[in-house]
């Protein structure tokens, strides 16, 4: 029923002058009282980050992590120079306290509560607009730039209408069949996702191709795009690599910085960036691979701040989705942790454990994979799991980091706590204090109404 509905009509909310009529008003009463700030701009370009998974346990935990040790002073990082404030991040009623992801990308792309496992529709199922295509329809550049496939939960809200995330083929063709005046919703989009887009039943990468948006498969081929074009970049058949398997380290900034290349014009810009895999390394329980995505996250922060400081009429708002993992830094009644022993690591804990099986020596291919020495007994330990199937190798390797670093994990899902909120630039100061997620959403409708 969704999907015909926008087949063959304009969404119910197209005319969005009036927000109130989709649901969408200025914030609730208990956003953050700016008193005792500057009076607030109005942004010509916005950027939405949402580090996927990243409750309040990885920012000081990734601040631990790139710590110097022969200093008396933990050092602060981008994060700490940006937090403006929390928000709550429950669902729908529905869906009781703990959020998935779809739900609360719904939250942060329409200002609209829903159920978990929704994709821009409300809790009866009827499709709500996003901030993405409230921006498109005023005549601004919008674009993504995520680490997951582009058809997954954050950026599909932002685009698609689906009752469920399952559906990633229909989310898919969403973003070429659902339109804002005619134009397509998103005019970048980087991240993985070939074999959703490039199907037997349907090739919507040619269709993108024959509208004219240049494709790219490869990093190194996004760099040659000419500036100001439309764009899809599909680099990998489903996800981008985890970043400690990826050529580039830094393949988050990279992405954002080409998206920006191809958005800026005078009308302004909205664009989405995600760094979906903290949520992946914490379902995992992988503290290796969520530091080293948290340092992907914080590098790309990092060339935002030094972006708006050359473009101070753009305003980057960073938040999470939810927290994953139930992440505690130290464990067991050890008051200790010891990043150390990730910092070396030159691959995945989950490529590490599906290479040992074919080594001869599979302890001390680990212990150089991880870039440790290791004891007698451990590196026998790490022998002895060697045969076994690849989830029990990487639950031993797993194991063993959280040993040495004393990390602990509450769970292999979510948590219902608050997440942190991050921002700098123009308008900054309307997302301090205690906020809920759909306030972040219903803010910068309020900012793209008020462009002149």
């Amino acid at each position: 029923m969704i999907k015909q509905f926008f087949r063959t009509s304009v969404l119910s909310c197209a005319s969005i002058a009036v927000l109130a009529s989709c649901g969408v008003t200025e914030p609730s009463s208990h956003t953050a009282n700016s008193n005792n700030v500057q009076p607030e701009s109005v942004p010509k370009n916005i950027i939405m980050v949402v580090a996927d998974g990243m409750g309040p346990a990885y920012t000081t935990a990734y601040r631990n992590y790139v710590d110097d040790p022969s200093t008396p002073h933990i050092e602060p990082v981008v994060f700490d120079d940006i937090l403006v404030g929390n928000a709550s991040t429950y669902p729908a009623s529905v869906s009781g306290y703990v959020t998935d992801s779809a739900a609360a990308a719904t939250a942060l792309a329409t200002g609209i509560k829903s159920y978990n496992g929704a994709i821009g529709v409300d809790v009866n199922k009827q499709p709500v607009n996003s901030v993405m295509y409230h921006a498109k329809s005023k005549g601004m550049r919008t674009g993504l730039a995520v680490t997951s496939q582009i058809v997954h939960a954050t950026p599909a809200s932002y685009i698609a209408h689906n009752e469920s995330r399952k559906n990633y083929n229909e989310i898919a063709e969403d973003f070429f069949d659902v339109r804002v005046d005619g134009e397509f919703v998103a005019d970048v989009m980087l991240g993985g996702g070939t074999s959703y887009f490039e199907r037997d039943d349907r090739d919507i990468l040619a269709e993108f191709i024959d509208a004219g948006y240049v494709h790219a498969d490869s990093y190194d081929q996004l760099a040659t795009v000419p500036q100001g074009s439309n764009v899809l970049g599909l680099f990998a058949p489903v996800a981008l690599p985890a970043v400690l398997d990826d050529e580039r380290k830094n393949r988050l900034e990279y992405l954002v910085e080409n998206a920006i290349k191809h958005l800026e014009n005078d009308n302004g810009y909205f664009l989405l960036v995600e760094a979906s895999q903290v949520d992946w390394a914490g379902h995992s329980n992988d503290i290796a691979s969520a530091m080293a995505e948290m340092h992907d996250l914080a590098l790309t922060m990092e060339y935002l701040r030094d972006y708006v400081a050359a473009h101070p009429d753009t305003l980057v708002v960073l938040t999470a989705d939810h927290s994953t993992g139930g992440l505690t830094i130290g464990a067991n009644g050890d008051y200790r942790w010891s990043p150390e022993h990730l910092k070396s690591m030159s691959a995945s804990v989950m490529t590490i454990a599906l290479e040992m099986a074919n080594e001869d020596n599979p302890g001390e291919f680990v212990a150089n994979k991880l870039g440790l020495t290791l004891s007698e007994e451990e590196l026998a330990t790490l022998d002895s799991v060697s045969n076994q199937d690849d989830k029990t190798r990487f639950m031993a390797v797993k194991t063993f980091l959280d040993t040495k670093t004393n990390t602990g994990w509450t769970t292999g899902g979510h948590t219902g706590v608050d997440v942190e909120v991050f921002a700098f630039g123009a308008g900054y100061q309307s997302f301090m204090g205690q906020i809920d997620n759909t306030d972040i959403a219903k803010k910068i409708f309020g900012f793209i109404n008020k462009k002149q």
